[in-house]
């Protein structure tokens, strides 16, 4: 008995390991360093920003 919704089905797709492109040890650690400090500073610029146009500082 033959089922052509099965026979028309392609076969599955293999998984692709990314693991392979990521960088490792210092390179790894360097990366979360870099990405920290990206993100500290973002927050900084973001917390500033809202200092400066805050309206609250009036006298």
């Amino acid at each position: 008995m033959n089922n052509n919704f099965t026979d028309n089905m392609t076969p599955p797709v293999e998984q692709k390991s990314y693991d392979k492109d990521l960088p490792k040890g210092e390179q790894a650690a360097h990366n979360t360093e870099v990405r920290k400090r990206i993100d500290d500073l973002l927050e900084r610029k973001r917390l500033k920003e809202l200092l400066d146009d805050s309206d609250d500082w009036d006298i």
